[in-house]
């Protein structure tokens, strides 16, 4: 593993969810903690509901078991409690508005901060950490597991808080109801804690499989819909149907063994409880029929009862939205913990480079295959605007070059230096805004193409892009559209003929204004008239810059300064074209084959 890679020492992520949710809340403290008393003062208020109904049920029969009825305050009795019950219940409904405002709203901030936090980090985060994670996995940890905490600061977080309260303060009640009557009821619960204690752990674990599972049939769909192309040209809609299919079926599984734990939990709870109220209400019945307790207090104390075992019956639940939680929060928090290879810097300002660039005995093993040697004691040299060309077999180096050129990776051993100095002393942000690259695959956003070649340098006016884009003979094609620059080129630019991708591309390079290029097979997968538009940008764009080429079609780089032939890992010959044929090696043999002689 890398340094890049290293995680930073890290708290047990069990227990910590909590205080990683709050850092986040606590920005909106002026939001979340009025809601919070607001949460407070509502589930108090609940409270009042059985006090009031317990005087209004009990109190006409310890009247009844008097002497004499007076019926006319028993009436105004029972009148009172009423307008009581009703004004708190429109106070509770006020209250309860400003509660879940405030709630919603610190929330939601608190995840979208949560959400940039994340997806700048993962930006961050070295490109050996993508090369070990698909694409689907992690969109599925910004969607499935954010929205798992969602659903935990929304509705778990609110409804445990209210679910404490009325279960401290109901108990607190029916002390005040019957001491004897309440430590009766209060040796029944340890054995209900004890249960959640020990299932909770075993939810946990079946939470965190089942959200494991979920991410894997993501990442299944994900690399369908991606590669829709490659899939249809293969006929293999009913492949990865099938494929897909297994990945639901593992995560039903995973689902089913999840909720047998959690039925089982929550039958055992509705017994336990509902059954120990049921023993509890038997015990007090006798207390009244001996007058230890009188009907108005005994009828409190079986309603707060409820209250109280309501409250522990919505725990189970609760702990496992909290376990999903913690889960999810682990996973997130994995992310974070890991190192990333750029700062978050705000601004970047290309490294002041002439263009000189060397390789000196460089060595390269790539952390994935620590026993494949991919790169040996290479060594290279490209003087300011100078054109170099690297070519050889598939699999000998070259695309490696230039992921260390771009600090993708660090070489084991040897030396990489910018007009004499590291890479390291100019910083790797700015270092990198002093090169671009031009692939053979271009990647486009979903955008415009105004904003794809804005891609390569942000805050240009449109007069640059259009300049760039006749550099780069893109403008008239561009013209002809409808929309112009306006126009949407859709997913991975699929829009767009080959041709046109890579003359946006190099537009997005000559807008960037590099001093570094590095070609990647730009012209290979071009039909000739196309490879004539690009191959004429391509020139336009390597004067008075420093290139690299990597290419197969040998005629892209006779004109090349100095031509590097790598085989597994080396460079074994190295000059320009003339001086290569004329030595009849292995550059020779490449030429020859490709009629270039």
């Amino acid at each position: 593993m890398s340094d890049t890679e290293k995680k930073t020492p890290r708290k047990r992520p069990g227990a910590v969810p909590a205080s990683f949710l709050y850092s986040y809340l606590l920005r909106y403290k002026w939001i979340f903690f009025p809601a919070f008393v607001a949460l407070m003062l509502t589930a108090g208020l609940s409270l009042a509901f059985p006090y009031f109904l317990g005087g209004l049920i009990g109190s006409p029969t310890d009247a009844m078991r008097g002497v004499e009825l007076d019926l006319q305050n028993l009436e105004q009795n029972i009148n009172s409690t009423v307008l009581w019950l009703v004004g708190i219940l429109a106070l509770q409904a006020v209250i309860g508005f400003f509660r879940v405002q405030g709630f919603i709203k610190s929330g939601e901030a608190a995840l979208n901060d949560i959400r940039e936090s994340v997806l700048s980090h993962l930006l961050r985060l070295p490109l050996s950490f993508f090369h070990q994670h698909r694409a689907g996995e992690l969109s599925g940890r910004l969607s499935g597991d954010l929205e798992i905490l969602r659903e935990t600061l929304m509705t778990t977080v609110p409804q445990f808080a209210r679910q404490v309260v009325i279960l401290l303060g109901g108990l607190v009640f029916v002390f005040c109801s019957s001491v004897k009557l309440s430590l009766f009821m209060l040796a029944l619960i340890p054995v209900i804690v004890l249960a959640i204690a020990l299932f909770g752990k075993s939810i946990k674990g079946f939470s965190r499989a089942t959200q494991d599972a979920l991410a894997t049939t993501n990442v299944v769909a994900e690399e369908a819909i991606s590669g829709i192309q490659e899939l249809k040209s293969n006929v293999n809609e009913a492949f990865e149907i099938v494929r897909y299919g297994k990945a639901l079926e593992e995560f039903k599984a995973a689902a089913y063994k999840g909720a047998t734990a959690r039925a089982i939990f929550v039958a055992f709870i509705i017994f336990a409880l509902f059954g120990s109220i049921s023993v509890v209400a038997w015990f007090g019945a006798n207390m009244l029929i001996k007058g230890e307790i009188s009907s108005a207090e005994f009828t409190r104390f079986i309603l707060f009862s409820v209250f109280v075992g309501a409250s522990l019956g919505a725990m189970p639940e609760i702990f496992s939205q909290l376990q999903k939680a913690d889960g999810a929060t682990e996973r997130i928090r994995e992310i974070l913990a890991m190192t990333p290879e750029l700062p978050a810097e705000s601004e970047v300002e290309p490294a002041p480079l002439q263009g000189h660039v060397s390789f000196d005995k460089v060595s390269f093993r790539y952390p994935s295959r620590p026993d494949a040697q991919v790169l040996q004691e290479v060594s290279l040299e490209a003087k300011p605007g100078e054109r170099i060309a690297i070519v050889g077999a598939s699999g000998a180096g070259k695309s490696t070059l230039f992921q260390l050129l771009l600090g993708f990776y660090q070489q084991d051993e040897g030396a990489i230096t910018f007009d004499g100095q590291e890479g390291s002393e100019y910083g790797l942000a700015s270092l990198r805004s002093s090169m671009a690259l031009v692939p053979q695959d271009v990647f486009l956003f979903g955008g415009t193409i105004a904003e794809n070649i804005l891609y390569g340098a942000p805050g240009k006016s449109m007069e640059e892009v259009k300049q760039a884009a006749k550099l780069a003979y893109a403008h008239d094609f561009i013209e002809s559209f409808e929309e112009g620059y306006e126009t949407m080129v859709g997913q991975r630019g699929v829009k767009l003929s080959g041709g046109q991708r890579q003359r946006i591309a190099i537009a997005r390079a000559i807008l960037a204004d590099p001093k570094v290029l590095l070609l990647d097979e730009a012209t290979s997968a071009l039909d000739a008239e196309s490879e004539k538009y690009v191959q004429e940008a391509l020139d336009g764009l390597m004067k008075e810059r420093t290139s690299f080429i990597i290419a197969h079609r040998l005629a892209t780089i006779r004109s090349c300064d100095r031509i590097y032939v790598l085989e597994q890992g080396q460079v074994i010959e190295s000059g320009s074209h003339d001086e290569l044929m004329a030595q009849g090696a292995r550059y020779k043999y490449l030429a020859e084959t490709q009629f270039l002689a």
